[in-house]
């Protein structure tokens, strides 16, 4: 039977706020245009994800649904949609891809709701499989994907290829109702985002990025990352974007060329990079990229040790001093750093966080508009030396996605699980204490409705705790955020 339509299905990750543009479903699309008709349906722009689905299904032809799935909220909403669509439908074919599943295929294709699993990213992958499918010839020998062998047992082939984004056609904006993804941020009134390159050329042994591409960086040019600022500013008034790419600042001629092209345009942006990648830039490269725009770099600090930062892979490359160093340059052009801190790292999590306090500390001293980001580790499926550490204290992964799908696990996925064997309650409570004080010392600029008047609120109360380093249980901060309904950026965003 041939494929007669794809439904691209974005499962629900931001109630109550404005969605994010699903990019991975627009890439994947635009591959599909002069092939396969296909639809995206996004789960965070409708009530009910299975009748919109379902109205996409002809039971004379063949539909595959294929699905993209992050960890946490994502595959909370995935999982249901599935099982009741598989329910009524028992031979649609499922094809789940994405950060979880590219993870934990095995976890997935355990489970019936999921009939195949592409890994890593998706673009070729699933053409190649949609074009099997369509010719009626087996899959299984395709790079990147996951299946079932005869016996039901799950089987992965090797990693798929990492796309050359220049190579791939441009995405098809109208293809979703872009104006429902515009943005009230503290970048911009009007935000959005964009994905310019694939991968990153570092091993950090905590990132799930190195199991999907091995190291590879693949990347768009700056004329053609250009001209996404153009279309996105002259079709809907868009006035800033998130440069989601997990390494934009690996190529310094790129970046500078690129920040040359838009300056013209007024435009907002923010990506990531990596501290010593941006301490090699020339002067002049970070004052055209401030003068195009740039109001903040996400960098990853990590650690305020050089030890922990050695056992993450970055030593050698990274150390403590290069993120006060950055941080001083930055501030002196105007570019907010915000900085990511994972805190509890083996083999001894209280050290480790005790350090990585009073680094920020530093930090903040420094620059005090500096971001802070605080996460708890969380391991990576085969990720090197601190997981083998984790796995010897009795760490192991769940096996069923309905496991997946507890309470413990969600908040495991998105770094703030209290259910990790080697942090301790005692250092947990310590940790969440710090950053209460620290947020309300220091409130977020990312907040845009936190009124000048708040703030000085928040700092005047906090001030005594922070200068003291009195952190234990500040229930007048907890209330005082709980009234100004304060948001972290690493789990609100902009």
């Amino acid at each position: 039977m041939t494929v007669s339509k794809v439904v691209l299905f974005n499962p629900r990750s931001s109630a109550g706020r404005t969605p994010v543009l699903p990019m991975s479903l627009l890439a994947v699309g635009a591959v599909l245009e002069s092939r396969y008709p296909y639809v995206i349906v996004d789960g965070n722009l409708i009530d009910d994800a299975v009748a919109a689905i379902e109205d996409e299904i002809d039971t004379d032809v063949k539909t595959i649904l294929a699905v993209t799935v992050m960890p946490g909220p994502q595959l909370e909403h995935a999982l249901p949609v599935c099982r009741e669509l598989k329910e009524r439908h028992p031979k649609l074919t499922v094809v789940w891809a994405g950060y979880f599943p590219s993870q934990h295929w095995e976890s997935c294709l355990k489970s019936p709701l999921v009939d195949l699993v592409v890994r890593g990213h998706g673009e070729q992958v699933f053409l190649e499989l949609l074009d099997a499918l369509d010719g009626g010839r087996p899959g299984d020998e395709i790079a990147g994907l996951a299946w079932r062998d005869p016996s039901g047992e799950p089987r992965s082939n090797d990693r798929g290829p990492v796309p050359r984004p220049d190579e791939l056609p441009e995405w098809n904006f109208d293809r979703v109702p872009m104006e429902r993804y515009l943005r009230d941020t503290f970048l911009g009134r009007r935000t959005v985002g964009y994905a310019s390159s694939y991968g990153c050329p570092y091993f950090c042994n905590f990132c799930a990025v190195v199991n999907l591409v091995g190291g590879k960086w693949r990347a768009q040019s700056a004329r053609r990352v250009a001209g996404v600022f153009e279309t996105y500013h002259r079709r809907w008034r868009v006035d800033a974007v998130e440069l989601v790419d997990n390494n934009f600042f690996v190529d310094e001629d790129r970046v500078a060329e690129f920040s040359d092209r838009i300056r013209s345009l007024g435009m907002a942006w923010w990506g990531e990079g990596r501290i010593d990648t941006l301490l090699r830039y020339s002067d002049s490269s970070l004052r055209a990229m401030r003068d195009a725009g740039l109001k903040m770099i996400f960098l990853g600090a990590e650690s305020g040790s050089s030890e922990t930062l050695e056992l993450m892979d970055k030593g050698g490359r990274l150390a403590p001093e290069m993120t006060l160093e950055l941080v001083e340059k930055l501030g002196g052009l105007g570019i907010i750093p915000e900085l990511s801190f994972v805190l509890g790292n083996p083999p001894d999590p209280e050290a480790d966080a005790r350090n990585t306090m009073d680094f920020i500390r530093r930090v903040k001293k420094l620059n005090p508009v500096t971001e802070i980001i605080l996460y708890m580790y969380t391991p990576v499926p085969l990720a090197g030396d601190l997981y083998d550490q984790v796995r010897a204290r009795g760490f192991a992964f769940p096996e069923t996605l309905e496991d997946w799908t507890g309470p413990d696990w969600l908040d495991f996925v998105q770094r703030r699980s209290d259910a990790m064997p080697w942090v301790g309650r005692s250092l947990r409570s310590r940790i969440r204490h710090f950053e209460r004080v620290l947020n309300a010392y220091y409130p977020t600029s990312t907040m845009t409705r936190l009124t000048p008047a708040r703030r000085r609120l928040l700092r005047a109360v906090s001030a005594w705790r922070y200068h003291t380093r009195a952190y234990a249980w500040p229930l007048e901060l907890d209330l005082l955020h709980h009234v100004m309904r304060y948001q972290r950026p690493e789990t609100s965003g902009f």
